[in-house]
């Protein structure tokens, strides 16, 4: 479990009393449990931290930024347990939908279809952006080309360009890697940039891990990731991405320039709650909220949720 400084603990203690924090203003997977032996936390103005069960389950690219936003909170209050999943987007909305789930992580929106499906079945899906990710397009780290404009990562993954001699590196062939028709980042990257279907010969892995280990594997690979995955990887790296041949090329390790809102690919993340979140879940969510977790969610590599999405998220919550 991820051990933390005398100033995140300070900074968590402070939290914790500020209970209404956040809100007052505003109107196959891995069971993780509390750190044992915890007694640096601060009870609510009741004498008592909430507690409950709670089932998080969806998209691999938010499973780890969520797994070390839910250790960190059990600093804040060790009495809940809760179990996170991936799977994918649309399992975890799916989950949701059945009322099988608390939260769903997910990386695209919910369809209209979607959030009708669960009104039917009595959930109401409140939407709350709790980060952003500029997706990452990955070749392998001997790959001499730096630069692809949109449409010409559109056309790769169509199958339309095959080989890297017309995109300006080497004779030889593509090999293309993604993720599976359940996944968020799948139906984002096929509306955003493909926009169309995807070609046959593509690899679908189960994750963002599967496809960075084989775009390592391969110096002819090419895939597409949650920039959380590739901080710190060696053996692949980044292209830069632009609109158009004119840029600018911008790749997303370049953190003020997709702050900027300068990388093309730059994408929100979700989680939907089943309802009004309330207690020990309306807590968590607060945290995750906080500025010490929008901290974490930068330590693992992506971004905090911007300004507006902030705002709509306190609408919801409303």
């Amino acid at each position: 479990m991820k051990k933390f400084s005398q100033t995140r603990v300070a900074v968590l203690l402070v939290l914790a009393f500020l209970s209404v924090g956040f809100l007052s203003g505003c109107g196959g997977g891995n069971q993780v449990q509390p750190p044992a032996g915890n007694n640096n936390v601060t009870p609510d103005p009741a004498g008592e931290m909430p507690s409950g069960s709670y089932q998080i389950k969806g998209s691999d690219s938010e499973v780890n930024v969520v797994q070390s936003l839910v250790e960190a909170f059990y600093e804040i209050n060790p009495n809940v347990e809760f179990s996170v999943t991936g799977g994918g987007s649309g399992v975890g909305i799916s989950a949701l939908t059945a009322g099988e789930i608390d939260v769903a992580n997910s990386s695209r929106p919910m369809s209209d279809s979607e959030i009708e499906s669960a009104r039917a079945n009595g959930v109401e899906p409140i939407p709350i952006v709790f980060a952003m990710d500029g997706l990452a397009v990955i070749i392998h780290a001997d790959n001499q080309v730096e630069n692809l404009t949109v449409e010409q990562v559109g056309k790769i993954f169509a199958g339309e360009i095959t080989n890297w001699s017309e995109v300006g590196g080497a004779d030889s062939p593509i090999s293309l890697y993604g993720r599976q028709s359940n996944s968020g980042t799948y139906v984002f990257f096929r509306e955003r940039v493909v926009k169309g279907d995807y070609s046959p010969a593509k690899k679908n892995m189960n994750g963002n891990s599967q496809i960075v280990e084989g775009v390592r594997a391969d110096v002819s690979g090419i895939g597409y990731v949650a920039m959380g995955f590739i901080q710190g990887t060696t053996g692949i790296k980044a292209v830069g991405l632009a609109e158009t041949a004119a840029g600018p090329f911008v790749t997303p390790t370049e953190l003020d320039r997709v702050k900027a809102g300068e990388y093309v690919l730059t994408r929100p993340l979700y989680q939907y709650y089943g309802g009004q979140p309330t207690g020990a879940l309306l807590q968590f969510l607060e945290f995750v909220l906080s500025a010490e977790g929008q901290l974490i969610i930068e330590e693992a590599g992506f971004l905090p949720a911007t300004a507006e999405f902030m705002q709509e998220n306190r609408a919801y919550l409303n």
